[in-house]
């Protein structure tokens, strides 16, 4: 045993005094004597306990094991309703609202816990970069400084007598001063840690008063600058435990594995205090059990506390082949920890989850358990689309829910320590999880005069990572801690870095802001260039490379995320990384004519107060819990069982197994091919395969035999089953799929159109029949086809015309091309037609025409031939006369049809939509669905509704009848009830919502050779990678439109 010197040693080693080196009794440094506490960067945790790790203690081991809080005679719980006063100025806070004779009857009620916003007082405000106040540390905007003071009673339990008590907060924005029966206990600047009291000395037997004065902002704000609601409130869970005067104060386990990584090394230092005047003579018993009650190890050791001092205790010993943990396999083992007296009697038991696992850094590479492994990851924002930042366990197990149906194993906390639970819950259903400091400073930029480099702030920077290495050291599911966000590099970080590797030397440490320099063990950029990815993934970086930030998922978007992965699977480093983000952070809100939308950055009454507009509409998931079409691609990128085509012909192909610890068996997994041809379903069948962790096997299918045909092609779908399921997915859930091309296809071929025409001219005008249609062509400049009927009406509401443009997406916007590329917009509506000729031929008549661009050096030589069967055929040739020209959002035309050819069919990519650089997540097979259901809403209007790959569409209306379009390429297509131009908002995003943007009453049609792609690295500058741009200057397609049906 030796003397508990943890605390000293910290001190020492930073040359600081920070936490219970400051003066307890004012809450002030000499130096700061004439600065309040809330703009003092030196004073952030005034009579705080040492931060330790999660736990409370029971009465018996059995309660102990179970680890519910509220079967703990030694909990109670202050959540509820308190009594609350708001004032939106410091200087407004009513004095002496602590005191116990203060009169509160006129006070307001606020829940805990609970933001302020969400419950009457004061208004949301969403910034991403910046403090919500103009900066000038450590100052606050005095005019804006909103202030929550609460109250609330509690009662001691008689059997707390002569215990000692503790008030535990969980955590509460931003700055907080605790007062116990009208008595200043503490203060904690912290709003993502826990901050906790012994409340002892200020307590009575029976009713006892508490009071908070929380502050919203306050000079921590600087260190709080987080991409995100900025909300006022005790958001987190406020409880009281009782102890014994001798108690297990602290523990730290380490259930780590041999170097075979087979046999368990177990090893535990264990803090108990003695808070009485005298020397006590205690037993610690460890134990570990299995899941099912077994013991698996039992150590017992005396302890010799000194009067008012503090032991550590280290027990080891040796765990034989444990189940190991992973976020593929779970296993998890209670410890459980008795403190007994000298005659045996139990004075306290508590327990804590732990698992068998090792994390470390070999050859440049993160492993765990031995196996190199992949962070199939996402970045988690704490989130209530209607509380605000309170989060409960139903909202976290339906993350859970969506994560493992999305195959995502990572989650990286942006970008503080979420609650407790959390971690837990990560725990027992395998989440890995990249632990994260409460700590960004990005709007102070990230130069030499950043806080990080300034001694009155380091303490401050010092007590964020202990509070949250302290807490979370015991999770396996914790593999990475994590530094902070945007904080600059300052002396702080390197001195963060080494206390943190100090004190859990077994878990690596990264932060982004110190690129490559010691202080960081792995690489971590956020939205690296497509450039410098692929020349880092060409190297040996000697370090593991795993993005904390990459795909930003803003509006429609997501582009080329497959080829992420792509290139990281080349990479000997790289090993995945975290979507930004989860959710998107909008609240439910409805307009002045009652229609609903998601509310974002500048709504609920903030348009005057800083804000970053839809910037936190930037994630996978509604604000509700639900799919986007963007989301899909993240469950095909993302899954671990891979398909390659060996030789389709013969039905020969490879089964990857991209598990690290789970190997694919036929009791656990299934699987299901299914052939089309042209669209439609000709043969299926399901086939078994076993193949272990890191491997691939050959399956041989038993396809029937493929004779290539003209004007025929093939498709081979693949997908795999979880036959056993789970807590989140049912037995029989798609966990991989995958669509392979046969190489004989034959699918675009000229067909022959039979019948006779009628060809008449009168004036200017030429008329062909066929049957029942009618088409009228100008020969004369300025027009082209003037009309399209069949059995004398018109079919179109608006012809066909050339559009080059779309509503910009999100990503659009970031790069400027509402500016950049808005002359195809004008080119869409400005063109300029010179009749060219007239030819009959086998196949039918054909007018050609030339579409000058105003504005722009290009034209389009346009072909409409009336073909003798009476469809008819447009012909489109790009070709621009200049070099200078942008590239173009899109190629194609578009026409509008009345609202009763509403029933959308389609043979390509489907059933939702689709992008070129988004597509691999849909599969070609022949859809259907009703117009109003294709254009997503957006919480911003913007491009939605493209299907890819597209053979043929068919828009009918609830007869049948209506019109066929036909490519001899794969077409581009959409069929909504919108115009670009409804969801397109000029120049400037105009704070848009998807309920400003009325459905139109027809059928808008736009059949196009290509759309650019929607991008997906960053939404303030990157474009699309360049196979998904179009800047050639010559482009070609055509496409046939059927009446026959009407």
């Amino acid at each position: 045993m030796k003397s508990f010197s943890y605390i000293i040693f910290l001190t020492m080693l930073m040359h600081i005094a920070f936490i219970h080196a400051q003066d307890q009794g004012s809450g002030r440094v000499q130096a700061q004597d004439k600065a309040p506490d809330w703009e003092n960067p030196e004073i952030f945790a005034v009579n705080t306990e040492k931060t330790r790790a999660t736990a409370i203690p029971y009465a018996d081991e059995q309660t102990a094991i179970a680890d519910e809080y509220e079967r703990s005679p030694y909990y109670q719980s202050l959540n509820g309703t308190w009594k609350f006063h708001w004032v939106p100025k410091v200087d407004e806070v009513p004095v002496g609202f602590f005191n116990e004779n203060y009169d509160d009857s006129a006070w307001g009620k606020m829940p805990v816990p609970g933001n302020w916003e969400f419950n009457g007082y004061g208004i949301p405000m969403y910034v991403n970069i910046g403090f919500g106040f103009p900066k000038n540390p450590p100052h606050i905007d005095r005019n804006d400084s909103p202030v929550g003071a609460y109250r609330q009673t509690f009662t001691i339990p008689e059997t707390w007598n002569g215990r000692r008590v503790f008030l535990h907060f969980e955590g509460g924005t931003n700055f907080m001063v605790v007062f116990v029966n009208g008595k200043q206990v503490g203060i904690n600047k912290n709003a993502k840690s826990p901050a906790e009291f012994d409340i002892t000395p200020y307590i009575r037997p029976g009713k006892n008063l508490l009071a908070c004065q929380v502050h919203k902002f306050s000079d921590g704000s600087y260190l709080e600058d987080q991409d995100m609601w900025r909300l006022g409130g005790i958001n987190r869970s406020v409880y009281l435990y009782s102890t014994d005067d001798t108690r297990i104060q602290d523990f730290f386990a380490h259930p780590d594995l041999d170097d075979s990584y087979r046999h368990g090394q177990f090893s535990i230092e264990v803090e108990l205090k003695n808070y009485t005047d005298q020397i006590q003579n205690r037993k610690l018993e460890i134990s570990i059990l299995d899941k099912n009650g077994k013991n698996v190890f039992q150590q017992t050791k005396d302890a010799t506390i000194g009067a008012s001092l503090s032991e550590e205790i280290s027990l080891s010993g040796r765990v034989p082949n444990p189940d190991k943990w992973t976020a593929e396999t779970p296993n998890l083992y209670t410890l459980l920890l008795t403190l007994k007296d000298e005659r045996g009697n139990l004075i306290e038991a508590t327990s804590s989850k732990i698992g068998f696992r090792r994390v470390e850094i070999k050859d440049g590479q993160l492993l765990v358990n031995g196996q190199k492994i992949f962070l199939k990851g996402v970045n988690l924002h704490e989130f209530n689309t209607n509380k605000g930042q309170v989060v409960d366990k139903e909202i976290m197990m339906r993350n859970l829910q969506l994560m493992k149906e999305l195959n995502i194993n990572a989650v990286r906390t942006s970008h503080y320590p979420q609650q407790p639970l959390w971690y837990k819950l990560c725990d027992e259903y395998g989440i890995y999880l990249v632990d994260e400091t409460n700590l960004e400073s990005h709007g102070l930029g990230y130069g030499p005069d950043n806080v990080s480099n300034f001694p009155e702030w380091h303490g401050q920077h010092m007590d964020r990572v202990t509070r949250l290495v302290e807490r979370d050291k015991n999770h396996p599911s914790v593999i990475i801690w994590s530094l902070g966000n945007e904080a600059s590099n300052g002396k702080a970080f390197f001195d963060m870095y080494d206390w943190a590797k100090q004190r859990d030397p077994s878990r690596p440490v990264q932060y982004e802001q110190a690129g490559r320099n010691r202080n960081t063990d792995i690489i971590c950029p956020m939205y690296p260039s497509w450039e410098s990815m692929k020349r880092d993934a060409a190297q040996d970086l000697g370090r593991p490379y795993i993005m904390c930030e990459y795909a930003h998922a803003m509006g429609n978007s997501m582009g080329n995320f497959p080829e992420y992965w792509e290139l990281m699977r080349s990479s000997k480093n790289m090993q995945g990384g975290f979507i930004w983000e989860w959710y998107n952070h909008g609240y439910p809100a409805h307009d002045e004519q009652g229609r609903f939308y998601w509310a974002y950055g500048g709504d609920l009454k903030g348009y005057n107060k800083q804000n970053d507009g839809n910037f936190c509409m930037d994630g996978l998931v509604t604000p509700d819990q639900n799919y986007m079409p963007h989301t899909h691609i993240v469950k095909k990128v993302y899954q671990n069982i891979l398909f390659e085509a060996k030789d389709l012909n013969k039905g020969l192909i490879t089964v990857i197994n991209d598990f690290k610890f789970t190997n694919l068996t036929n009791d656990g997994f299934g699987y299901k091919w299914v052939l089309l041809k042209n669209g439609e379903k000709v043969a299926e069948g399901d086939f078994a395969v076993e193949v272990p962790v890191n491997s691939g096997k050959d399956v041989q299918l038993k396809l029937p035999s493929i004779q290539p045909e003209k004007g025929t092609e093939y498709f081979l779908h693949l997908f795999a089953y979880d036959k056993k399921g789970n807590e989140f997915i049912k037995p029989g859930f798609e966990v991989a799929k995958e669509e392979f091309a046969f190489e004989a296809n034959n699918y675009f071929v000229s067909g022959e159109h039979t019948g006779t025409l009628n060809v008449s001219r009168k004036d200017e005008n030429v008329t062909v029949t066929s049957g029942n249609k009618e088409y009228v062509f100008s020969v004369r400049d300025g027009r082209s086809l003037t009309s399209a009927k069949v059995n004398g009406k018109n079919i179109f509401k608006e012809l066909p015309r050339l559009n080059f443009w779309r509503a910009p997406v999100d990503n659009d916007f970031g790069s400027g091309e509402q500016y950049n590329l808005r002359l195809w917009d004008a080119a869409s509506h400005n063109v300029i037609y010179s009749y060219r000729d007239m030819k009959e031929n086998n196949n039918g008549v054909s007018f050609m025409y030339r579409a000058k661009l105003r504005g722009i050096e290009a034209f389009v030589d346009i072909t409409y031939t009336v073909n003798n069967d009476g469809s008819f055929t447009t012909d489109l040739h790009y070709q621009a006369q200049s070099n200078e020209l942008p590239e173009m959002m899109r190629f194609g035309m578009l026409m509008v049809l009345p609202e009763e050819y509403n029933q959308f069919r389609w043979y390509g990519r489907g059933p939702w939509e689709n992008y070129i650089d988004r597509n691999t997540d849909t599969f070609m097979g022949i859809w259907e669905g009703l117009v109003k259901n294709q254009a997503y809403t957006y919480y911003r209007p913007q491009e939605t509704g493209n299907k890819t790959d597209v053979r043929w569409l068919t828009l009918q209306n609830e007869a049948g009848k209506g019109i066929r379009v036909d490519g001899p390429q794969p077409l581009s297509v959409s069929a909504t009830n919108y115009r670009p131009e409804d969801l397109d908002p000029g120049m400037t995003k105009k704070q848009q919502h998807w309920s400003d943007v009325l459905p139109r009453k027809e059928t808008v049609l736009c059949v196009d050779l290509f759309q650019r792609g929607v991008a997906g690295l960053n939404s303030w500058g990157a474009k699309p990678l360049n196979e998904y741009r179009f800047s050639d200057k010559e482009y070609r397609y055509s496409y046939t439109i059927s009446l026959d049906n009407l």
